[in-house]
């Protein structure tokens, strides 16, 4: 079993007693936001009771450096201070050099949470439509080829990728804000333009039925409307 401290790779002893961790950490059983400040390479963790999204980005400029995520379970036990999350990985930026499809990632003391105060929108989102050219076109959530955006605490960010194939197709996150059926995103970190970074974009939303009706202008300034679907199942 691999194990990956953020910022760096280390050996942990394969034959720990396991139990469940969040019996012993109740914190884990709720979303979070954390922050792992390495001087020239910020990590962002966020995570809900099940899912989890750990991505790097240059501390001062905010260049995209990499992103990994999926479904986790609770670990191997290490100690009281420090956990464990298993994650089956449904994406990985890295995956062309890598292969890395299942990861352990440890939590310690150096994750620093940020969450703010904010649950509108709190989930896991995939898109499942668009208007183009006034013609609404679906897209069926349960093939591999996705789009998700998760929003937790204050904090967002979007990937796109292919389960069977580990196809990256790009990512970007930051924080948000929803102010009278606007929703504000400041783009902290993107993978496709990086001069992007510190950009604020304000669309109007709407929640009818577990779907997020999204509509404005994207970071290149083109319309867009779009339709989001609440994520219950993996």
């Amino acid at each position: 079993m691999k194990y990956m401290f953020i910022g760096g790779l280390q050996t942990l002893l394969e034959n720990s007693i396991i139990i469940l961790i969040f019996l012993l950490n109740p914190s884990l059983n709720f979303s979070q936001v954390y922050h792992i400040d390495n001087q020239e390479v910020s990590t962002r963790v966020i995570l809900d009771k099940e899912y989890i999204v750990i991505s790097k980005f240059e501390t001062e400029s905010g260049k995209f450096v990499s992103t990994f995520g999926g479904y986790y379970k609770p670990g191997d036990f290490i100690n009281l201070n420090e956990s464990v999350f298993d994650i089956n990985l449904e994406f990985n930026s890295n995956y062309a050099k890598d292969s890395i499809e299942n990861i352990s990632v440890v939590k310690t003391s150096k994750w620093k949470n940020i969450s703010k105060e904010n649950n509108t929108l709190k989930g896991k989102w995939v898109m499942s439509g668009r208007y183009n050219n006034g013609e609404f076109r679906t897209r069926n959530t349960d093939l591999p080829r996705k789009t998700m955006k998760i929003l937790i605490d204050g904090f967002f960010q979007w990937i796109a990728f292919n389960t069977d194939t580990f196809k990256f197709s790009g990512s970007g996150g930051g924080e948000y804000e929803t102010v009278d059926g606007k929703y504000i995103e400041i783009i902290q970190y993107f993978s496709r333009d990086d001069s992007r970074v510190g950009a604020e974009l304000d669309f109007n939303y709407e929640v009818k039925n577990n779907d997020w009706y999204h509509s404005g202008l994207s970071s290149k300034g083109n319309p867009i409307n779009e339709v989001w679907t609440i994520r219950n199942k993996k």
